[in-house]
């Protein structure tokens, strides 16, 4: 799939939100990436075989003081391991819509381990 697809299909998902939801993303830049850096990897404490769709980089809202410099959070997709695990546009479509809602609830302070506890994981 070319980026300029799979870009429409991410921008679909952040076109989703609600808007009580989606105001407080304007200091959020949102990526595509083919694949996470060796740096994002290393930071992470990915293994070889191991794969993420997306991203979350920066300080949640619920651990912010008024201030915190406004420097731009950054949540990024990686292209390349959602194509590739999810063949059919109708599989990719919602597999990237769920990643962008997980990376923004990071970005709400809302933790892998509580994601778990909603079965929103």
């Amino acid at each position: 799939m070319d980026r300029k697809t799979f870009e429409s299909i991410v921008i679909e998902a952040l076109d989703s939100l609600p808007p009580e939801f989606a105001r407080y993303l304007t200091n959020v830049e949102v990526r595509i990436e083919a694949r996470p850096s060796r740096e994002q990897r290393r930071a992470l404490g990915l293994r070889p075989w191991q794969t993420i769709y997306g991203l979350y980089e920066g300080v949640p809202l619920t651990e912010r003081t008024d201030g915190d410099p406004l420097i731009p959070d950054v949540i990024t997709i990686f292209q390349a391991p959602l194509v590739r695990d999810f063949p059919s546009r109708d599989a990719l479509r919602e597999e990237v819509r769920r990643t962008v809602l997980h990376e923004i609830a990071h970005f709400f302070g809302i933790s892998d381990e509580r994601l778990h506890e909603l079965d929103a994981y």
